[in-house]
């Protein structure tokens, strides 16, 4: 039985938009992936209704079982957390609507659990989403790698293992991070 997650980059400009399914021995595969964009020379209450709406055609769409948005946090330029915040507070009542959990995942978290390392540049980002979706060619741009990222990050961290295989074959990636969440809980 596969898990169903949808990720959310969530961005007032761009909104990466993302659809993984989840196997139990943590296989993910793509099942949609694109960015929502909106016009700065708009008005915010237009921007936000473009964002709700795409992010309403997804989860109508592709009926996800559980909704994961990257966490707002502090950034020098107030004027993007505040865009930021908005459109996350748009995709989260998008899902409430329709009884859908929500789980926000700070950027460390995402890139811990991709690469292993939660310094990680989206280059490496897009890299290793690129190799555990098994995909051809890279997520573009960067708002699309990582709804892709937040989408694994949240059904990994959740344990998606229950029903696997003793002994299921896991990715490098999936291994590193194993690794890595071990250290972090030892200290």
């Amino acid at each position: 039985m596969t898990y169903r997650v949808m990720g959310v980059d969530p961005g007032l400009t761009r909104c990466g938009l993302a659809v993984v399914d989840i196997e139990p021995n943590r296989r993910s595969t793509l099942v949609a992936v694109g960015v929502v964009g909106t016009d700065p020379a708009r008005s915010l209450d237009e921007r936000l209704l473009v964002i709700s709406e795409a992010v309403d055609a997804w989860l109508d769409l592709h009926e996800p079982q559980v909704l994961a948005v990257e966490r707002v946090f502090s950034q020098l330029n107030v004027s993007t957390v505040m865009g930021t915040a908005q459109a996350s507070g748009v995709v989260i009542v998008s899902a409430a609507r329709r009884g859908i959990p929500v789980a926000l995942h700070t950027p460390t978290e995402v890139k811990a659990a991709v690469t292993g390392n939660g310094q990680a540049d989206k280059v490496a980002v897009t890299k290793m989403v690129t190799k555990i979706l098994r995909l051809e060619t890279s997520p573009r741009p960067a708002d699309a790698a990582d709804a892709l990222a937040l989408a694994i990050t949240h059904a990994w961290r959740r344990g998606v293992q229950p029903g696997a295989a003793p002994g299921a074959a896991v990715t490098p990636a999936q291994r590193i991070w194993a690794e890595a969440e071990a250290r972090a809980r030892r200290r």
